[in-house]
């Protein structure tokens, strides 16, 4: 995992949270779901929601999951800040 890909994550997440709220107040809502957006978005980047279910799926984890934990961090930390 690249620093700079789990913070692009997540910002992607958190516009993406401003697209499904509608709002782009900082509030609990918005933040959880930046955060969900980016974790969907940096396993979705990790290719782990494509292949999750084979056998790959267990090789993948070790990109696919810091991905994803990054980019939810990255995402509810900007939605605080936004």
């Amino acid at each position: 995992m690249s620093i700079n890909k789990a913070v692009s994550i997540g910002l992607a997440g958190n516009e993406l949270s401003k697209t499904i709220t509608g709002s782009n107040e900082v509030s609990a809502g918005r933040t959880a779901v930046a955060t969900g957006s980016g974790a969907m978005l940096g396993g979705v980047a990790g290719g782990g929601i494509a292949i999750g279910a084979t056998a790959f799926g267990v090789a993948a984890s070790p990109i696919v999951v810091p991905l994803a934990v990054g980019g939810a961090i990255c995402a509810g930390v900007a939605s605080l800040f936004d």
